[in-house]
């Protein structure tokens, strides 16, 4: 083979596999990011609990004081009915008794209403506490495994980087620039296998002639409908 292609083999191989470096990455720091996101959701479940609670507890605070009002209220009307003059006074003190009664009554429901939603969230507020203790023990595990994978992925970066370094130190100038060219709009597939008499860039089929060369390989050959370089695949090689 053409000593010139099997160095742009090599590599676009080495470009290839640093261009799937950082997608292993982010996918690493998606596995935590998932988890971190669930975390986050519980405590803005958890806080939004605490504001539902305070409120609660406010409103039985407005309650009980409204009671208490309506105790005064009623201690107020036993005492005027010692100083009723009339039937009517009579009847007004008397209605006035039964809606405070009413009131307290109400107030008293609602207060054991407002004590049961209390108790009920709390309830939920201790679940979601211990289901974020879990989940942050959980970040905790999968922190130390993303970070030692990242840390391996990185180790194999250097040495690809390392090895194209090496590669580009005794690399043909003019080659090169061929290269960078094809690779500006063709990406990582600058330069690509043929498959069954077909450019695995652009899947189009060549004609047998440039087929002949690129199995012969002693020249770079490009494909005659994308640009891309092209070389046989040990397949197709053993099937030539």
């Amino acid at each position: 083979m053409n000593k010139y292609l099997q160095d742009l083999i090599k590599l676009s191989k080495f470009d290839t596999a640093i261009s799937m470096f950082e997608p292993k990455i982010e996918n690493e720091k998606a596995k935590l990011a998932t988890f971190v996101e669930t975390a986050e959701s519980i405590k803005a479940s958890i806080n939004s609990i605490y504001l539902e609670i305070d409120d609660v507890k406010s409103k039985r605070t407005k309650n009980n004081i409204h009671l208490a009002e309506l105790k005064t209220k009623l201690d107020n009307i036993a005492k005027k009915n010692k100083d009723v003059h009339n039937d009517k006074e009579l009847k007004a003190l008397q209605l006035e008794e039964e809606i405070a009664k009413e009131q307290i009554s109400f107030a008293n429901e609602e207060i054991e209403r407002l004590d049961n939603l209390a108790k009920n969230k709390e309830v939920t507020l201790k679940e979601l506490q211990e289901k974020l203790t879990a989940e942050e023990e959980d970040i905790k595990e999968i922190q130390v495994a993303v970070d030692t994978t990242i840390e391996e992925i990185n180790k194999e970066r250097n040495v690809v980087y390392q090895e194209r370094s090496e590669l580009l130190d005794k690399f043909d100038n003019k080659i090169l620039t061929f290269y960078e060219k094809i690779k500006r709009w063709a990406k990582d597939s600058a330069v690509v296998p043929v498959k069954k008499q077909a450019c695995y860039g652009c899947y189009m089929k060549i004609n047998d002639k440039t087929y002949a060369e690129v199995i012969k390989a002693e020249e770079i050959i490009n494909c005659p409908h994308c640009g891309r370089i092209l070389y046989k695949d040990d397949e197709e090689l053993v099937e030539a």
